[in-house]
């Protein structure tokens, strides 16, 4: 089930995606280039891993790291599909990442890697949007490079019951119809299962906490102007515009 949020006709509706549109509570059909998207949920905390893709370690000449490398994406970031994603004024190198992002469903604390699926509510897709300018020590959490507002584009659903296996997914990013990023979420370093376990070992998670779990290679220059498509397999797609800051 796809689920999403979206206002139309004055309301906010909390709709399904089914057969190319979008039905809302008393099933009324609207066509999804003429709503306002919005978040799919409202999430709790959001953080990221960087580096856990070996391919995307090796293309910025860093080494894998010897634990999930984890960072904290702050909610003022969040965007829904189709928002405008704002292009920092003197920005020399900003980049998309495609990411797969798992949404927790009931409170976790200290659950084993077998079990921490049965924990996972849904998936959507994420852009983990990075000015690369603000990245100069990686043992430093990049909240400059990614805590912006707009950074964080999420949705356009949240996918419940769709997904069998995580780990068995295939991401692609593509700029202007450009494909750009391809990437595949079995060559993860640390499983979707694992980071979980990692993560409620220290700290707890609860429902719709959000969890982004890295991107592949092929990370490249995104300018005013550009349109990013980013896709996951069963997922749909996550598409926005950039345009410079006033």
């Amino acid at each position: 089930m796809k689920l999403c949020r979206f206002l139309a006709k004055g309301r906010l509706h909390h709709g399904v995606y089914r057969d190319g549109l979008l039905l809302d509570e008393a099933g009324e059909a609207h066509d999804p280039e003429g709503v306002t998207w919005l978040l799919p949920f409202t999430p709790g905390k959001v953080m990221g891993v960087a580096l856990n893709y070996a391919d995307h370690a090796e293309e910025l000449g860093l080494s894998r790291p010897e634990e999930p490398a984890l960072f904290w994406k702050p909610n003022n970031s969040l965007l829904p599909h189709k928002g405008v994603v704002r292009y920092p004024k003197g920005a020399e190198y900003m980049h998309y990442e495609v990411e797969l992002a798992v949404v927790v469903g009931r409170p976790m604390r200290r659950v084993k890697a077998k079990d921490a699926l049965d924990y996972v509510l849904g998936y959507t897709i994420a852009n983990d949007l990075v000015v690369r300018d603000h990245v100069s020590n990686t043992f430093r959490p990049p909240i400059r490079a990614k805590g912006r507002d707009t950074f964080g584009p999420l949705g356009p659903f949240l996918v419940v019951d769709e997904v069998e296996d995580p780990q068995n997914l295939w991401l692609r990013a593509y700029v202007n119809g450009e494909l750009r990023q391809e990437g595949h979420t079995s060559r993860m370093l640390y499983s979707v299962a694992e980071l979980l376990e990692y993560i409620s070992e220290f700290m707890t998670l609860e429902p719709y906490d959000v969890l982004l779990t890295g991107t592949p290679k092929g990370i490249s220059r995104v300018l005013p102007g550009d349109v990013m498509r980013l896709e996951i397999q069963g997922l749909g797609a996550l598409e926005n515009p950039i345009e410079e800051e006033a």
